[in-house]
């Protein structure tokens, strides 16, 4: 046995849209939230994972170069060296 009660049915109807209008509320305000901080977060210049790996890439091998130049500088200062010094 079912009653029908139009007062209850309204109020029904009434908190189905006030939870419909609030999940749409809530997710414009999701969005709007988002947006915003990736605006901010945009604006600190903050670099992609990618550029860092390139740019840590870079100044191991400028390291690695360095080393070698190094190594091969001493080896002609040594050559040169041994040159420069008269025979005993």
């Amino acid at each position: 046995m079912q009653s029908e009660n139009k007062l209850f049915e309204d109020f029904v109807k009434m908190a189905n849209g006030f939870a419909g209008t609030m999940a749409g509320a809530a997710r414009e305000g999701e969005t709007a939230f988002r947006e915003k901080v990736k605006t901010w977060v945009g604006g600190l210049d903050f670099v992609s994972r990618e550029e860092f790996e390139a740019v840590k890439a870079m100044a191991a091998a400028a390291r690695d170069e360095v080393a070698a130049l190094r190594a091969e500088l001493a080896a002609k200062d040594t050559t040169l060296g041994a040159k420069d010094q008269p025979a005993a």
